[in-house]
């Protein structure tokens, strides 16, 4: 949120800040959360850019007067370097006030924030994925780059789906400190309960996604708590067998946002005088991959298909153990683009196809490199998952 002189009216809060929470209710009681799909592909939560707004508005008065542009981090970077003041239909879609469906804003959703405000001089113009927002202006340190092309940017899992080359079909799973697990649809999702957000794509598609808060962190505090490395850690995890021996564990360690839960905490159950520190190790990272296959669940009852890859991404890829778990949960092989930063593969992508005038979609298939499968199912898992998703239902109903 930048004022008249392009100064930052205060600090900018990161997605995964779930002190919005309470906003995000209330959005949702002024506005249906169907209305809220079917205008946005998504229902407000902590994570949406509007929720925080409804945020500032009511813990900062006078703040949202005084700001004259509203733009998300990597589009502040652009018009840095560019002085263009744009943005693009993937990293849009996350605001909870921009129609992925017809690609324009929605300012009367923004107005039960704020009904005073003319909300769309605020935002940036929405330009094509694959076009060059501007080029480097004269800066002060950056004076070699003058001239150069500036590519528009996109939200990280939109660049990642460029990056692997994702096609209808295939599923995208994402563990890193979150989890997101997402595929690219030539229609949009428009969910009502919010387990989904009916993400645009970057390449003029869909990208629906669930986003847990909780992934690799989550065994990184397992992994602490045991006194091992990451290799010793997975070694563990492999040493128990699907199920881990009766030892369950619904990793909500910092809240989480799927199931909506912010104030929610870990829950682990089936302990016993004989689990061992392998069932504990194995126990963490069924949990973390549970909980995103029982959003894929929610995904296919919408119809979205799954036939194609399992594709694994971010720095939990590296993980023998998550690869092989995740191979156990769903019977199937898991495979890994031989790129190790997707995201950064899809930005350079995009970058190409804006100096060459191509789609990104066309410069994605240029540059594609044959996915490398890491892991083939060794043991059948899949029962696993349907005792998670029992296990969550029967806790979401006592915490809701």
């Amino acid at each position: 949120m930048l004022d008249d002189d392009d100064t930052p009216l205060r600090p900018a809060k990161l997605w995964n800040d779930t002190e919005s929470a309470p906003q995000a209710r209330e959005l949702c009681r002024q506005i249906l959360p169907a209305e809220w799909a079917r205008l946005t592909g998504s229902v407000p939560g902590p994570a949406m850019t509007i929720s925080k707004l409804a945020w500032t508005h009511q813990h900062h008065p006078g703040v949202l007067q005084k700001c004259r542009r509203i733009m998300l981090p990597f589009d502040y970077l652009v018009y840095r370097l560019s002085g263009s003041f744009v943005c693009e239909r993937g990293g849009a879609s996350g605001t909870g006030y921009f129609n992925p469906f017809s690609d324009r804003w929605e300012p009367q959703l923004a107005a039960a924030v704020q009904g005073d405000i003319d909300w769309l001089s605020r935002w940036p113009a929405v330009i094509p994925s694959h076009h060059p927002a501007g080029v480097v202006r004269k800066i002060s340190g950056l004076e070699a780059l003058a001239g150069a092309i500036v590519g528009v940017g996109t939200g990280d899992n939109m660049s990642a789906a460029l990056g692997m080359n994702l096609k209808p079909g295939d599923t995208g799973i994402s563990i890193g400190t979150s989890g997101t697990l997402y595929g690219i649809t030539a229609t949009g999702i428009a969910d009502s309960s919010g387990t989904i957000n009916g993400y645009a794509d970057a390449a003029g598609r869909f990208i629906p996604m669930i986003t847990t808060l909780n992934a690799a962190k989550v065994t990184d505090a397992f992994r602490k708590l045991l006194c091992v490395t990451p290799d010793e850690f997975d070694e563990l995890a492999l040493g128990s067998p699907p199920g881990a021996n009766g030892l369950q564990l619904v990793p909500w360690l910092d809240g989480e946002r799927t199931p909506n839960l912010p104030d929610a905490t870990g829950h682990m159950r089936g302990l016993r005088t004989t689990t061992t520190r392998q069932d504990m190790a194995r126990a963490a990272t069924e949990g973390v991959l549970c909980g995103l296959l029982a959003g894929g669940l929610m995904l296919k009852k919408h119809g979205f298909s799954d036939e194609g890859r399992i594709v694994l991404t971010g720095g939990g890829a590296k993980s023998r153990a998550y690869r092989q778990v995740l191979a156990d949960l769903t019977g199937k092989p898991v495979w890994v683009s031989p790129v190790g930063e997707t995201a950064a593969a899809g930005a350079a992508i995009q970058a190409a196809a804006a100096v060459l005038g191509s789609t990104n979609a066309e410069m994605a298939d240029r540059w594609s490199q044959p996915l490398e499968k890491v892991a083939d199912p060794r043991q059948d898992a899949r029962h696993v998952l349907d005792a998670y998703v029992n296990y969550v239902n029967e806790l979401s109903g006592e915490l809701q």
